[in-house]
């Protein structure tokens, strides 16, 4: 081969990969545009509506969190103060004392038996006392407003897990936020290893790292994942202290 067969294959080769770049550049560059025009403007998820609802989504995630935290120390103290409402129920044959959360709980041990019926009516008296007495100091502390208020919370945020499929991404970051939604709302723990979830993380990793480098200073969602975000299925606030056992034997 001679010395322009070099120089035409060298061109053909510089060619293609000049193409290939500019079919690349073209496939990003109206994601670039929408996320930048939309930082200029000083909005950076408002022609994004799928950037718009991670935004949305966050806050409300980050609300619930505040609001289960405070919920969980108010029942502590409601613990403390004035203990689970329960009653303490004596079997007619061996004269054993149960102890019972739950109406339903004196259901399953007196059942229609009538030897029963006389110890039921009292256990029952029992434990409508005690959830008197815990409603009323439920009050007074706050507690049932803050059960309240995070429930509202919660049935927000899953409001927008909701619409996440529906809404589409105009930009690169509201991709990102797409797959940062899916991983807090998905994941059982930090760094679950089980698939999906490797996976997806790799995936969102890379975009971040791929946006970061086309455009440092913009903002993308998943970028601060070095800060543990709540997990709906860690310990804390979805593992409720209040849901004691049934019934005990003591």
């Amino acid at each position: 081969m001679d010395d322009s067969d070099n120089s035409t294959s060298l061109s053909f080769v510089t060619r293609r990969r000049l193409l290939a770049g500019t079919a690349v550049a073209a496939l990003v560059r109206p994601f670039q545009g929408t996320a930048r025009a939309a930082e200029l403007r000083g909005g950076r998820g408002a022609s994004d509506p799928a950037l718009s609802l991670w935004e949305e989504w966050k806050a409300a995630a980050l609300k619930t969190e505040t609001l289960c935290r405070k919920q969980q120390r108010l029942e502590t103290q409601l613990v403390q103060d004035v203990g689970f409402p329960q009653a303490t129920l004596r079997l007619w044959d061996n004269g054993e004392k149960v102890t019972v959360f739950s109406l339903d709980a004196i259901e399953d041990i007196c059942g229609s038996d009538p030897k029963m019926a006389s110890l039921r009516a009292e256990a029952e008296a029992e434990l409508a006392a005690h959830k008197t007495l815990w409603d009323a100091a439920a009050e007074m502390i706050g507690y049932a407003a803050a059960k309240r208020e995070e429930e509202e919370a919660g049935d927000r945020e899953q409001d927008l897990v909701d619409a996440l499929p529906a809404t589409p991404a105009t930009s690169l970051a509201g991709i990102a936020g797409k797959l940062d939604v899916v991983l807090h709302e998905g994941e059982s723990w930090e760094e679950c290893t089980e698939f999906p979830w490797p996976h997806i993380r790799s995936a969102l990793c890379d975009l971040v790292r791929f946006c970061q480098a086309m455009e440092p200073d913009v903002f993308m969602p998943g970028s601060d994942r070095q800060t543990p975000f709540p997990r709906k299925h860690r310990e804390g606030c979805w593992v409720r202290v209040s849901k004691g056992p049934a019934a005990s034997f003591g």
